[in-house]
């Protein structure tokens, strides 16, 4: 059999250290950490997270247990204080930079999303992480609690996190949403929440199409109609200017389409820029719109994203991005295996598994069984999907 490090190990290797180094010297606070490096404290960050870790006690001593596994990795045991103490100081910034480095790489290996045009999609949303108002009131978001809110973009092209910015509970999302720079030419959806008119034509102004839900409130002319395939569940297909006095910020023309789901019955309008796709793929453009909602919910499931080992904001940041990037290293471990597992499947199995020298196939290989020869015979292979 050759020789193969551990899971862990195996995971990490898909961060380049000198890339590492680089945003590491970017992010400095001017003084060089002499014992407790800034990988030793991503080792750390991201064991707990893949493991489960229920505090900041119970993480370190798992650690401290797996000392001799820890060399092979770059990092060694450190005192519980010693680590409360990095994440609640160095600067959350650095594993933002890292998620985004991460991010790029997994993109290159994600397939792509099930559409038959060529532009990248993508869904944009934020989820609320509700958090104590005594141990968190820097987070204060209202009257008896406090909160976090993580702004997401999700890439359809393997439902990556392409894009997360992490504010308090009360940041409405549009304004994070005009902080984002979208490729020319990606298509973006989004709930009504995220309805600025100014940003629309912003959108409509950089070649980049969106795909909304029109408000009810909403003042328009119509200057067009188009035939539209009933069978398809498309209700109409318009050309509209926005008259009311907000959707004057936005001059361009806005195509609004009706469409009323075979299944529930019930009836949408969706606005968008896009004038090319057909109606029935931009309904259907939205309704996958869905997927983000899933992933929010995959991570509040299986990542350490709920309860935090720091209280200050900077300890949450950085606790949050590195759930993020380890949900990207899962990932890539996924497309680069080919094994045909679910990621939440793929989790558990890695969790017990963590410090075990193999690799990924073998931690899905049946083990083998005896006849009553005492031959050697392979068992079937075990569908985990």
């Amino acid at each position: 059999m050759a020789h193969c490090n551990t899971i862990y190990h195996q995971m990490l290797k898909f961060i380049p250290r000198h890339q590492f180094e680089a945003l590491e010297n970017h992010h400095s606070t001017g003084r060089k950490a002499r014992k407790f490096s800034r990988w030793n404290q991503f080792v750390h960050l991201m064991f707990m997270q893949l493991t489960g870790r229920a505090s900041l006690r119970d993480g370190i001593q798992s650690m401290i247990s797996r000392a001799l596994n820890l060399y092979h990795v770059g990092a060694k045991p450190v005192s519980r204080s010693t680590f409360a103490d990095a994440n609640n100081k160095r600067p959350a910034s650095f594993y933002e930079a890292l998620f985004e480095k991460v991010y790029q790489h997994c993109s290159m290996l994600s397939p792509k999303h099930k559409f038959k045009f060529k532009n990248k999609l993508y869904s944009l949303d934020a989820t609320v992480i509700d958090l104590s108002l005594g141990a968190f009131p820097w987070a204060s978001f209202r009257r008896t609690k406090s909160a976090v809110k993580v702004h997401t973009l999700l890439d359809h092209s393997g439902y990556l996190p392409a894009f997360a910015a992490i504010t308090d509970g009360k940041t409405h999302e549009s304004k994070v949403a005009n902080s984002i720079h979208f490729p020319k030419g990606s298509i973006v959806a989004e709930d009504r929440a995220y309805t600025d008119y100014r940003w629309f034509a912003q959108l409509c102004e950089n070649g980049v199409f969106f795909v909304s839900r029109q408000k009810s409130n909403a003042v328009y002319r119509v200057v067009q109609r188009k035939t539209v395939n009933k069978k398809q569940g498309v209700t109409s297909d318009q050309t509209i200017i926005l008259t009311g006095l907000k959707g004057r910020q936005c001059p361009h023309p806005i195509r609004r389409i009706g469409y009323r789901d075979p299944e529930t019955k019930k009836h949408f309008v969706f606005i968008t820029n896009n004038f090319k796709l057909s109606a029935k793929t931009i309904a259907d453009i939205y309704k996958e719109r869905w997927q983000i909602e899933i992933f929010f919910r995959w991570i509040k499931t299986n990542l350490k994203i709920k309860s935090f080992i720091g209280n200050s904001c900077n300890a949450v940041m950085t606790q949050l991005y590195v759930a993020l990037i380890a949900y990207l290293l899962l990932s890539m471990f996924k497309y680069l295996s080919k094994i045909p597992v679910s990621l939440q499947n793929l989790l558990r199995v890695i969790q017990i598994n963590l410090f075990r020298r193999c690799s990924l196939e073998e931690l899905f290989e049946p083990p083998p069984t005896k006849d009553n020869n005492g031959n050697i015979n392979n068992q079937l292979t075990l569908n985990f999907s």
